[in-house]
């Protein structure tokens, strides 16, 4: 068995930036309360490449391939488009209120 394989890092999830597009919202939405609860500045740690507890399950499903192959070890996404291999800039996909998460391996 690859000794990779088995290696599992926990993976830093932080909110850089939440954008709020009002103008797409009043134009296309129907009204929702509480439709982002991700506040600039928060962070989670996934372990296991597991989602943490409290973390936007929607967000989590862009995320969670990226989360994954960092906590194997792997990383240097899209051709080492990141200055740290082990990260990864990864928006959600909420056209109305993206979030920008920084993921970090950690450990």
């Amino acid at each position: 068995m690859d000794a990779q394989a088995t290696t599992t890092h926990a993976v830093r999830i932080t909110a850089l930036r939440k954008a709020d597009y009002k103008d797409l919202q009043q134009l296309l939405e129907k009204p929702i309360e509480d439709a982002c609860l991700v506040d600039e500045g928060q962070t989670w740690t996934s372990h296991r490449g597991e989602r943490p507890d409290g973390f936007c399950p929607t967000a989590w499903e862009t995320l969670q391939w990226f989360v994954a192959e960092l906590a194997a070890g792997r990383g240097g996404f899209y051709g080492d488009w990141m200055k740290n291999p082990g990260s990864a800039l990864i928006s959600c996909n909420d056209g109305f209120r993206p979030v920008s998460f920084l993921l970090e391996r950690i450990g």
